[in-house]
């Protein structure tokens, strides 16, 4: 489908209204099963973060129509909107769920929004509240939402990154609302409606990164974008050319839209395929793990033992330093936009996963001390390489008078390129729901994704991970 300036919307209510189960290729279909394995396990993982277990108490309190799960409540049932929340607060909550790419040099931070989330977030709610949905009508749906969402999040500038905005909860609100109008059978007219509600309900900024507000961006993209689709169904109004003109939702937000990539289309490639996914290996900011696997080698190529490290200098250019921004993490959100926290991280434990992120090993001493070794340089050689790849080079002086150094490997674990195997995509979902879900069913959840399209019942695939209350560690 090529789409024509200034008739962006049109093609995205088109493309979300007709897309079929029989045009994904078999590559797209694995991806995407792959994204929501991935997904389901960071569903469980968020029931342990203090975060969720506030919103999960805000859910039952308020109450309402029983229209899909509650996570982390048992058999309890929420509106829509609601549950949505609380699921797309939980898969971002460990900031460990798949990122977009980008070849575009222009990106200054190359790797744009968190996509899976709210699009699978919406289908699975809007799956039980609309009943009847099979596996390939869910998998249709959220192929639907994830491309939508991953074309704007591309062809907008970067100016929306660069204000402050962030994407996944800007751009992942136009990604729920499609998946849920095709979930609820919109008509094109309707879809594109659907998206303008959308694109004044969007919202989310930068300054929240590090606090539980940042999850949340992707829990209220869920909740407004299903929210938007349910009005339009109802015959709510809104401007029906929202990605387009002078006041449409890219100008107004990210400066427009570049007008050089709009004969992409939608689905011509898919996103999910080219130029792919990343399904992360670790839970922080996709710009620290090129760095993170640079230490973690470093760190096992010398056997280096934290006790002899003097001091470490990290380099690198404001597409790493700006964003990543806190100089000393007190706590565990923080640690997940800290390099100081996170190379420290990989000397002390030589790994970086759920049980690394809690309060209590963020604040403890040997962090803290190794944090106030650790000094963040911004380097002009890196920064005149350019932005296409993300560069930087660690610097370990120790206690006998070494200097290691490394640089950070330009293919990093989890990007289209290094791919994590099936296997490692597994295990992965068996690390984040370690201790909550017991063998057997981490088995169950397992087998039913990779075989999504033949269930008939998707009020199974929640209940396969749902938990009777949140998890207190």
């Amino acid at each position: 489908m090529t789409t024509k300036p200034h008739a962006v919307t049109p093609a995205a209510a088109e493309f979300v209204q007709s897309l079929r189960y029989d045009e994904l290729s078999e590559e797209a279909l694995h991806i995407s099963r792959r994204c929501i394995l991935d997904t389901m396990g960071l569903y469980v993982a968020g029931l342990t973060e203090h975060s969720i277990h506030i919103l999960i108490e805000d859910a039952r309190d308020t109450g309402g129509r029983e229209d899909a799960t509650l996570l982390g409540a048992g058999a309890m049932k929420v509106p829509a909107p609601l549950a949505a929340r609380v699921m797309g607060t939980a898969a971002h909550a460990h900031d460990w769920d798949d990122t977009q790419v980008s070849h575009d040099p222009a990106h200054v931070y190359g790797l744009l929004m968190h996509p899976s989330a709210p699009p699978l977030t919406a289908a699975l709610v809007m799956a039980q509240k609309v009943g009847g949905i099979d596996g390939r009508e869910l998998l249709t749906a959220f192929h639907a939402g994830y491309e939508v969402a991953c074309k704007v999040s591309e062809w907008t500038k970067p100016d929306l990154y660069r204000r402050g905005l962030h994407s996944s909860g800007v751009v992942g609100t136009l990604g729920a609302a499609a998946t849920a109008a095709r979930l609820l059978g919109l008509d094109q007219a309707h879809i594109a409606t659907a998206l303008g509600i959308a694109g004044s309900m969007a919202s989310g900024i930068r300054a929240n990164f590090g606090t539980m507000t940042k999850p949340l961006h992707v829990g209220r993209a869920c909740e407004n974008g299903i929210t938007a689709a349910l009005l339009a169904q109802r015959g709510y109004t809104a401007d029906p050319e929202i990605l387009d003109g002078r006041w449409g939702f890219p100008t107004v937000l990210g400066g427009g839209f570049s007008e050089e990539k709009l004969s992409e289309g939608f689905g011509s490639p898919l996103t999910m395929v080219n130029p792919g996914v990343s399904i992360k290996p670790y839970p922080s900011g996709i710009l620290t793990h090129q760095s993170m696997d640079a230490m973690r080698d470093l760190v096992l190529e010398h056997d280096l033992k934290p006790e002899e490290v003097e001091r470490i200098d990290f380099f690198a250019a404001n597409n790493i330093i700006e964003p990543i921004r806190y100089p000393i993490a007190r706590n565990h959100l923080q640690a997940k936009f800290s390099m100081p926290a996170l190379l420290a991280m990989m000397v002390i434990r030589r790994q970086a996963g759920r049980r690394e992120f809690t309060d209590e090993f963020v604040g403890g001493d040997a962090m803290q001390s190794m944090q106030q070794r650790t000094h963040v340089h911004l380097d002009p050689e890196i920064e005149a390489m350019g932005f296409d790849l993300i560069r930087s080079r660690i610097e370990v002086t120790t206690k006998d008078g070494r200097k290691l150094v490394q640089w950070a490997d330009e293919r990093y674990r989890g990007g289209p390129s290094k791919p994590m195997t099936d296997a490692e995509v597994e295990e992965k979902f068996r690390l984040c729901t370690e201790g909550l879900l017991d063998g057997a069913r981490q088995r169950d959840v397992i087998d039913r994704i990779w075989a999504i399209e033949k269930t008939e019942d998707v009020d199974a695939l929640i209940g396969a991970i749902q938990l009777n209350a949140p998890v207190h560690e």
